[in-house]
């Protein structure tokens, strides 16, 4: 199927980007970040005021995303 696609702005890419028609889209790997508060804010212009804060970095989980059977 065909399709439109309207402005893009991409500041950073560290992995695909797919436009377009697509079948099947599945994670090949997984990963975990912590940070802080604002951290993980993106866009052009970011203006974050925070005052103290703490990350809870305890996860006793040991598979939070399973990868088996992605192709």
């Amino acid at each position: 199927m065909p399709s439109v696609v309207g402005a893009v702005n991409i500041n950073s890419n560290s992995g695909t980007v797919n436009f377009g028609d697509t079948l099947n889209i599945s994670p090949k790997t997984a990963s975990k970040t912590f940070s802080g508060s604002g951290g993980g804010n993106t866009g052009n212009v970011v203006n974050t005021i925070n005052g103290a804060n703490a990350t809870n970095t305890l996860d006793p989980s040991i598979v939070d995303q399973p990868l088996v059977g992605n192709i």
